[in-house]
Parts: C-alpha cells; sequence; structure tokens
C-alpha cells in the first residue's frame, strides 16, 4: 500500500495557492495516498485532483471587515475550534508518512495557532514534515525582518525540508528570504497544472487575472482601451466581486471561468492579465504574446518581482495597457525548468 500523505493549503485573496496545491496533489497521487486539508473557498469551477480526498476546513480570511470566518453560520472562534478538529482528525485518521505545508511559516502567520500544532504532532508520529513554497516570498512587510526570524526558528524547529517551487537559474529562495536556514532546502523547478492540446491561435486577447477578486481595475482598464477591431475574451474568475460590473461591447465576450486558463492561452492571438504564479507558467508554457500588469500593494510586491523577471527574459511585456505594442510582441523561449510537481512527488518518496 502507497504511505499516506497530509497537505495542508490556505488560501485567502486569490485562488494561486489551491491551484498549485491542486497540481501537485494531482502528481503525489502517483506515490502517495493523498489527503488535502483546504482552508478557504473551494469554487465549483475548479475541478479537485482525482484520487486526492479532500478535507475543506471552514474558510477564514481578509474580508471587507478585516481577517474573519468567511463561513455564513460560524463566527471567527468556532471557525477555528472546528478547523482544529477536523486537522487533527485527519491526522488520526490518515497517520502520515509526510505532512507537508503550504508557505508556512514563511508566510500565513496569522495560522500559526493550527499549524505549529499539527506540525509538532505530525512529528512527534514519526512523519517527515516539509514546507511547500512558491518561487518568490513577499518581502516588502514593515516587520520584514522580525518575521523572517521567526520563520526561520520554526522552520528549522518544525520542518525536515523546504522544498522551492522554482529554477533556481530564475528565483533563488536567499533573494526574498535572507535569514540563513538549518533545514535543507531544495528547488523543485515550476509546478504545472495539466498541458493544453496543441490548438491554432484564434483572433481574440484573453483578459485574466487568476480567481479575480482584484480584478476589476485590470478588466476596466483593458476593455476601456481595446480598439473597436480586436475582440476581448475576459475571464473574471471565480472570485469575482458579484456586485461589479464591466462595461458592455459589441466586442467584448465576459465569462465567468474556465476550466482551463492555459489552454484558452494556448488558442488566443495574445494575453492581458496579472502576474500570478500560475499565470505566469501559463504564459510562458503556451508562448502567446502576453502584457501583464501585476497586482500590487505596499506589503505585496510578489508579482511584481516576477513580471520583472520575465520580461528580461524577453518572455512578457509590462507597463500600461497598449494593444499596438502587445500585438507586435514576440515572446522569446523560456529555458526554464517545469517539471517541479514529478520533482516534488520524486523528492518526497525518496
Amino acid at each position: 500500500m502507497k504511505p499516506a500523505l497530509l497537505f495542508y493549503c490556505q488560501h485567502s485573496v486569490g485562488l494561486g495557492h489551491l491551484t498549485r496545491s491542486y497540481a501537485l496533489c494531482a502528481a503525489l497521487t502517483r506515490r502517495f495516498r493523498v489527503t488535502l486539508l483546504c482552508g478557504g473557498e473551494l469554487p465549483r469551477t475548479i475541478a479537485r485532483p482525482p484520487r486526492v480526498h479532500v478535507v475543506a476546513l471552514p474558510p477564514l480570511g481578509v474580508g471587507p471587515n478585516g481577517f474573519g470566518s468567511a463561513h455564513p453560520r460560524l463566527s471567527t472562534e468556532l471557525a477555528w475550534a472546528v478547523r482544529s478538529e477536523r486537522i487533527h482528525a485527519a491526522l488520526r485518521a490518515t497517520r502520515p508518512a509526510v505532512v507537508l505545508v503550504e508557505l508556512f511559516p514563511f508566510g500565513r502567520a496569522k495560522f500559526a495557532r493550527e499549524l505549529v500544532p499539527l506540525l509538532q504532532q505530525a512529528r512527534a508520529l514519526g512523519a517527515f514534515t516539509a514546507c511547500s513554497v512558491r518561487d518568490i516570498l513577499v518581502a516588502s512587510r514593515q516587520d520584514q525582518r522580525a518575521h523572517d526570524a521567526r520563520a526561520r526558528a520554526l522552520a528549522d524547529e518544525l520542518l525536515d525540508a523546504v522544498l522551492v517551487h522554482s529554477d533556481p537559474r530564475f528565483a533563488r529562495l536567499e533573494e526574498t528570504f535572507a535569514e540563513p536556514l538549518s533545514v535543507p532546502v531544495h528547488y523543485t523547478g515550476f509546478v504545472t497544472g495539466p498541458s493544453p492540446e496543441p490548438a491554432g491561435r484564434d483572433d481574440v486577447v484573453v483578459v485574466s487575472a487568476g480567481g479575480g477578486r482584484v480584478g476589476e481595475p485590470l478588466f476596466r482598464a483593458a476593455i476601456d482601451a481595446a480598439p473597436g477591431d480586436v475582440r476581448l475574451k475576459v475571464i473574471t474568475g471565480p472570485l469575482f466581486p458579484r456586485e461589479a460590473t464591466l462595461r458592455k461591447r459589441p466586442n467584448v465576450e465576459v465569462i465567468a471561468a474556465v476550466p482551463n486558463l492555459a489552454q484558452e492561452l494556448r488558442a488566443a492571438r495574445a494575453s492581458i492579465s496579472q502576474c500570478g504564479y500560475n499565470t505566469a507558467l501559463d504564459i510562458v508554457r503556451t508562448r502567446v504574446p502576453a502584457l501583464v500588469v501585476p497586482y500590487a500593494t505596499p506589503e505585496e510586491d510578489e508579482q511584481t518581482r516576477r513580471a520583472q523577471r520575465l520580461q528580461k527574459l524577453g518572455l512578457v511585456i509590462t507597463g500600461e495597457i497598449d494593444y499596438e505594442r502587445l500585438l507586435t510582441f514576440e515572446p522569446g523561449r523560456a529555458q526554464l525548468d517545469l517539471d517541479g510537481a514529478r520533482a516534488t512527488t520524486e523528492l518526497l518518496a525518496a
């Protein structure tokens, strides 16, 4: 029988963490019996990976009134209690050989109250514990040095490995996390979803913003700037606010979600998007001419850093939305390791 693996994923503003976790779980089932703990909304439009047991935790995250419960019938404290019960029930039921947590302790500090006990109990059971992190971490917090020092101490205490889902030629952990770690760090390559089918280019520009929760300004700008002879397909995403409305134009099609963004980009003339991890990789592997407008706040610089690196490699362009510039752009060919899901599986199995 395959050994058991317990994977924890918490997503809030977007769906990038969930999408990457789903791709990892699909690969991990080749060597493990996988249980996935999910701590955010689970849109029906995103297919769950087959052969993976998904345990939904009452969603917690940042909303209009700050951090708290997103469950309609649970207070924040009750949501914490139910989450803790389900996490530890899953740990007891699976008795995993591996416990993999997404991002913590390099992020998700608010969830330390449930993640520290999970990792401590996993290690007491003899499980191998590891952290799954993307290519670029947030590195612009006001208390960044103190945050990194706490994260280093927790990583060295609670983890057996850190798995960085990046090609080290593109981004290395120490570039956005300055504290030296004692725990081993492994670079897996980038994690991508299913490969899109070959397709001819249609005469349409795809506009997307991941889950869509913060995509409205980009959608409005793309629609307003589009010449009348350019067709747009705007994919708002499953988290796009219901109260938001977009300008109607004859050359603009608006749809809520698609099962596979990479397939849409494979068949598109061009792309306008933000620059989250998954969207960026879909752009790279489909070689669609792409203009990226990174989502950024004073404490969120991850997408800006990724966009700058991709532009330096000739894979995207950045800046103001300019259709003439976009439609004449020819992207280069990436020399990046995109086999991270398989490599992660083999590392953990070993």
